[in-house]
């Protein structure tokens, strides 16, 4: 059996350059193994995977990292969590814009942001 990499997708609603995606992000993701023994949270660079992923299986981007701006990561993701991921893709910036929010007590919290700069492996 393959180790799970993935949440479960609740949601997805799209349109041409953007995405926003309803995830359960699934205690027995294989990422939440080691990180931490007694406190596990989705490490930073799967939230960037998934970023990747997302958009290009959505919104058609390239597939090739080629930097990142402005990163941060602001709440941890815990186990079991339930979280939406919003993606917008500037094709003539080569740039993806991401989001990772929930909802607590009322309100959105955003547990990480950032742009990245995606392309072709020949550029």
């Amino acid at each position: 059996m393959m180790a799970k990499r993935k949440p479960t997708l609740l949601a997805c609603e799209q349109s041409e350059q953007h995405v926003l995606l309803t995830f359960k992000v699934d205690a027995d993701i294989q990422d939440f193994k080691g990180h931490f023994n007694h406190f596990p949270l989705l490490p930073g660079v799967t939230q960037i995977d998934w970023a990747i992923f997302y958009s290009s299986q959505y919104l058609n981007t390239p597939v090739n990292f080629k930097g990142m701006e402005v990163i941060k990561f602001q709440e941890p993701i815990l186990p079991n969590a339930e979280v939406t991921l919003s993606l917008t893709w500037d094709e003539s910036k080569h740039k993806l814009a991401f989001h990772y929010q929930s909802q607590r007590d009322g309100g959105v919290v955003t547990h990480s942001s950032g742009k990245m700069k995606l392309g072709d492996a020949s550029e």
